[in-house]
């Protein structure tokens, strides 16, 4: 397994495959760099891919402190290691929180980022600031998760399992549409306590730095080429016009909706490579 060690002593665990424009992947909550499993391999038929762990997942560092998990420190480490592995530029696909820190790094690099895919998320500040009885009892885990510690890591650690593999039944999914190796390599990352604290410190993060970072940008726009992709089943599907969300943040927008809830490159990979083979072979 390659690890490339990031600024601050962050080593950030990573896959690269294939030949050709460069391609990064970025995995959610509460998963790993297993997800791109079946969707890697069939890029990489065309383009370059790094499928790397986000810091506080999988095997990559588990920071301690809080604002450590920062969208925008998890960007760095990610744009650090394009970088070190030869690619200033780069086609930047994200699901969940690694959509979140896709778009935070096209916010801060917009130079880096030759293409933007978002996944299955609305704009963090959007969802935060104007919150509705809907989202609010569907992601009740952004404020369970952002609750001091050592409450929802004690709560979770009870059987971390169960808790998890709620959240991934519980958002438009089936436990049985999981692939059955990329559901392991998430139970073996989220048994480790130190990965629970540090996906518990991603959420209160995002309530404590990134809702701030992101009040400062409410004005700027991302002038990069940009896809959006939403499940149709899922809660941001249902309870939102995803694409009218992102309309004044992304400037040269696509958005379609694919089969299945939030979970979607999971539970339906052949559309998911679709959709991204159809726009990144348009942009190359």
């Amino acid at each position: 397994m390659p690890v490339f060690t990031a600024p601050g002593g962050i080593d950030i665990a990573y896959d690269a495959q294939g030949s050709g424009a460069p391609v990064l992947l970025l995995h959610g909550f509460p998963q790993t760099r297993a997800m791109w499993h079946a969707i890697a391999p069939a890029l990489a038929q065309e383009f370059t891919v790094v499928t790397a762990d986000l810091r506080g997942y999988g095997a990559s560092t588990k920071p301690a402190q809080m604002q450590d998990m920062s969208f925008r420190a998890m960007a760095d480490d990610q744009r650090a290691l394009m970088a070190h592995l030869g690619h200033d530029s780069f086609h930047l696909v994200g699901h969940d929180r690694g959509a979140r820190t896709a778009h935070r790094l096209a916010l801060d690099a917009p130079e880096a980022v030759r293409t933007l895919t978002l996944m299955d998320i609305v704009p963090t500040h959007l969802l935060l600031d104007d919150l509705s009885q809907q989202v609010a009892r569907a992601y009740y885990h952004w404020f369970f998760l952002a609750q001091p510690s050592p409450l929802p890591e004690t709560l979770i650690g009870h059987d971390p399992d169960a808790y998890f593999q709620s959240c991934l039944a519980g958002w438009g999914g089936d436990i049985d549409q999981f692939d059955a190796q990329a559901l392991e390599a998430y139970r073996t990352a989220w048994r480790d306590p130190d990965c629970i604290r540090a996906m518990c410190h991603d959420y209160r993060a995002a309530i404590d730095v990134d809702f701030t970072l992101d009040t400062t940008d409410l004005w700027r726009t991302v002038n990069v080429i940009s896809l959006v992709l939403f499940g149709t089943d899922g809660i941001m599907g249902r309870a939102y016009d995803v694409g009218a969300t992102w309309a004044d943040r992304l400037s040269d927008m696509q958005c379609h909706g694919l089969p299945g809830g939030h979970f979607f490159p999971d539970t339906h990979p052949r559309e998911t490579t679709d959709a991204l083979l159809g726009f990144l072979k348009q942009q190359v």
